[in-house]
């Protein structure tokens, strides 16, 4: 039915005159008209609910409804629509199209309440730019005030920059004739300047010949020098006098060279010096620093050669004379004082004509002389070294020492090595040339490091030629002789020091140790004054190899003899002369192991100074760590030694112990308090210890004697705890044992400076559980209860402990809970 009714009123609606309405709409008026004439408070949504108002509905309400009421499915063309109509811009030419298209109410209704929504929002924009009016006037205002400002200073700028125009128009005018007057001005300069250098160059021409008929040779080459200085800088005038002066030049040079070689040949220096200086001025740096040079080179040559022929001269006296005369001679034949004064020569040469080479070319002077007279070094010092290789007559002598030492049998048959004091003797004098030549060496890179204004890599290179050099190749090869002939000195008298072993009076070891350890230490602080690694390497591991061989045999010599007890007591009262030898020879590894260490930390830091390089360092530390393991072996044959006099003392000890076994700690109060009194094994234990081992304090080192006490009583503790363990305890009787560990630890803590309450520990704690008044008052003792004190009894030990109690029940003791 409202179907019905609704459907003839769209009908006519849609009979309105479409045009009519888009003209009244488009119709322009005035904004307070249009303002008047819209509803204000309404909104969209006020305009589309008008339904819920309880007015009847209108034929528009109506109309706005169906779509609501209606279910409604867009088609492909409807929802074109809808995006063409969400495109529009109310206003535009083409929303007006858009509109006089629109057949259908419905559509018409919505575009008109969003163009009425459009239209508030204008209308609230325009309120807002309106909002703002009296703000605009006022900044108009402000500026229509500020342009009369405006016209005044633009007037006055005008005028500033007609000033401006015409001082920089007057400014330009005086700075060109400003410059006009300094071009001119420099111009005559230049040409003054030029007359004055003809001048001078006229002047220099006459100077050069009159210094040269007068001889005045410094005059004429500072002439030279002025005239080359100034045709560098006007080289385009006076090509007459340039070849005058390049003849003058000439002649000078000529005379120079020839004044220069004459002073040479008669080695006059002062005139050397002289016409050496006269080599800058005349652009002969590299030529002069040459002959200078090579005249140095000259005279160390000749000095060097002089003292090479009167050392030659003594040796050959020394072949001829007698052996008095040889043993005279023999402290003559100075070779390391011939080297020295090379060195010295050379190292003079430098420091005193740094001066004169530096006017020369500089700093790079300083290299090219210390490289051209290494080269001396290297003829002259290799020619000393060899020359002393052959009358110490080094190559037989070390083939002589490695036959006599790869020969087992030339001892017992009789044969001789090398007279170990002459080879000392040669050790030292080969220990001074090497160092010589390190120190030298080492000063003259320095010398090349130090130096600021030349080539950063000439360092290197130097350190380069210096240590491949002839003199250095010669170093090496006598540095080998040294290894053999250092290697066959010490073993032979650490073999000495063997052999002549004897007991020291007031000292606790035999003169063996020291006697061997002095002779490695000498060695190996030779080695490192050698400065070579692998001398320092090759005289340790022979050190190493010695104290590991034969002097390890010959500390355990000793030790090894049998039936060593049986000589100890005999007949049952220590022998002082065995028990001393015995003593001795405990104490002998003892210290040898400290020296060992100490030998180790010494050359170690010796190493820290004389090697610089991390790697030569632990090649050293590599073989000094055998030392600690020579220490360490020391150590284990201490102990074995000590284990093996504990076991000669420890049968005559037994007896006491074994009688403990027959005494009962079942006791009473009577038995308790008679115990007391006479103690039942106690004072007979510790009376045998002191018979038995306290006579051995005086004979030993305070490490050994400790070391043979605790010994001692680890054998009492075990023998101790193996006793109780099998006994039946009273309460009293754990009161007695608790008695008797104490009187224990406090006698033996007299007799060593070592803590001795940890090796009773095991002792004290069974007489503790054994004096508890009941199984439970363990737990105040055990785990979080126990406090400072750590057990060393297992729960089982401990249960077994709480069995020897006789009063202690089995089922008590089976419930606790360790």
């Amino acid at each position: 039915m409202t179907r019905q009714l609704i459907r003839p009123s769209l009908e006519g609606e849609m009979e309105l005159d479409l045009d009519a309405f888009l003209a009244s709409q488009s119709t322009t008026s005035s904004d307070d008209d249009r303002l008047r004439s819209i509803p204000h408070h309404r909104t969209v949504d006020e305009i589309l609910n008008d339904s819920d108002s309880s007015s009847p509905p209108s034929l528009n309400q109506s109309f706005l409804y169906r779509p609501r009421s209606i279910p409604h499915h867009r088609t492909e063309e409807e929802g074109e629509e809808e995006e063409t109509r969400n495109a529009l811009k109310f206003g535009s030419p083409e929303a007006l199209e858009y509109v006089r298209k629109l057949t259908d109410v419905g559509a018409m209704t919505r575009l008109l309440h969003e163009c009425i929504a459009y239209q508030r929002a204008l209308d609230v924009d325009l309120e807002n730019i309106l909002s703002h009016r009296s703000d605009l006037d006022k900044q108009l205002s402000n500026l229509q005030k500020s342009a009369d400002v405006l016209e005044i200073v633009k007037a006055d700028s005008d005028y500033m920059l007609s000033n401006v125009r015409s001082t920089c128009d007057l400014a330009d005018q005086v700075s060109g004739k400003v410059r006009e007057l300094d071009l001119a001005q420099s111009r005559v300069n230049d040409t003054l300047l030029r007359i004055d250098a003809i001048v001078d160059r006229a002047n220099c021409l006459d100077g050069v010949k009159k210094a040269l008929d007068s001889e005045d040779f410094e005059s004429a080459a500072n002439y030279v020098q002025t005239f080359l200085q100034i045709d560098a800088k006007y080289n385009k005038d006076s090509d007459d006098q340039r070849e005058q002066l390049l003849a003058s030049k000439k002649h000078l040079e000529g005379i120079v060279r020839k004044r220069l070689s004459a002073a040479v040949d008669q080695r006059d220096h002062p005139s050397i010096l002289r016409f050496i200086r006269l080599f800058p001025p005349l652009g002969l740096e590299e030529e002069g620093l040459q002959v200078y040079v090579t005249y140095l080179k000259k005279v160390i040559a000749l000095r060097s050669r002089l003292e090479f022929e009167q050392l030659l001269e003594l040796m050959e006296q020394q072949q001829q004379s007698s052996s008095v005369a040889a043993a005279e001679n023999q402290q003559q034949v100075n070779f390391v004082a011939c080297l020295t004064n090379l060195f010295k020569d050379i190292v003079l040469a430098i420091e005193e004509n740094g001066q004169i080479l530096r006017s020369l070319c500089g700093e790079e002077a300083i290299v090219y002389a210390i490289c051209e007279l290494q080269e001396e070094c290297d003829s002259r010092g290799s020619l000393v070294l060899k020359k002393y290789m052959d009358h110490r007559k080094l190559a037989k002598l070390t083939s002589e020492i490695n036959s006599y030492k790869s020969s087992n049998n030339l001892l017992s048959a009789g044969v001789e090595g090398p007279d170990p004091r002459e080879i000392e003797l040669y050790l030292e004098e080969i220990l001074s040339l090497t160092q010589l030549g390190e120190d030298y060496t080492e000063y003259m890179i320095s010398k090349v490091r130090g130096l600021s204004s030349v080539d950063p890599e000439l360092g290197p290179r130097a350190t380069k030629a210096f240590r491949s050099g002839n003199f250095s190749k010669v170093a090496q090869e006598i540095t080998g002789y040294y290894v053999i002939l250092e290697g066959f000195f010490m073993v032979e008298n650490v073999r000495k020091a063997i052999n002549i072993d004897e007991h020291v009076p007031d000292s606790l070891t035999t003169s063996m140790v020291d006697d061997v350890f002095y002779v490695l230490q000498s060695c190996c602080r030779r080695s490192m004054s050698t400065s070579n690694i692998n001398s320092v390497i090759a005289v340790l591991s022979s050190a190493v190899s010695l104290l590991g061989s034969e002097y390890n045999e010959a500390l355990q010599h000793k030790m090894r003899e049998t039936n060593l007890g049986a000589k100890l007591f005999l007949g049952g009262v220590g022998v002082q002369k065995i028990g001393t030898e015995v003593a001795t020879a405990l104490n002998n590894m003892d210290i040898s192991s400290e020296y060992a260490l100490k030998l180790r930390q010494e050359i170690e830091e010796q190493c820290a100074e004389v090697f610089p390089a991390p790697a030569d360092r632990e090649r050293v530390k590599s073989c000094l760590s055998e030392l600690g393991e020579m220490s360490n072996s020391f150590k284990k044959g201490l102990n074995v030694g000590m284990e093996q006099v504990v076991a000669t003392v420890t049968p005559r000890i037994r007896s006491v112990l074994d009688s403990v076994a027959t005494i009962s700690y079942e006791l009473s109060e009577a038995e308790y308090a008679d115990n007391e009194v006479n103690d039942p094994w106690v004072q007979r234990l510790l009376h045998s210890v002191e018979s038995n081992v306290a006579w051995f304090q005086p004979l030993m080192t305070a490490n050994n004697y400790d070391s043979f006490v605790h010994l001692v009583i680890d054998f009492i503790v075990k023998r101790l705890e193996v006793i109780m363990m099998q006994k039946r305890f009273s309460q009293l009787g754990g009161l007695q044992l608790d008695r008797d560990a104490r009187a224990l630890v406090s006698h033996f803590s007299s007799m060593t400076q070592r803590t001795v309450r940890d090796k009773f520990a095991r002792l004290t704690q069974m007489a503790t559980i054994l004096n508890l008044e009941k199984v439970s008052e363990i737990l105040d003792f055990w785990g979080e209860n126990s406090g400072p004190m750590t057990w060393r009894l297992t729960p089982a030990e401990v249960r077994r402990v709480l069995g020897l109690r006789v009063d202690f029940k089995p089922e008590a003791i089976a419930a606790l809970k360790l």
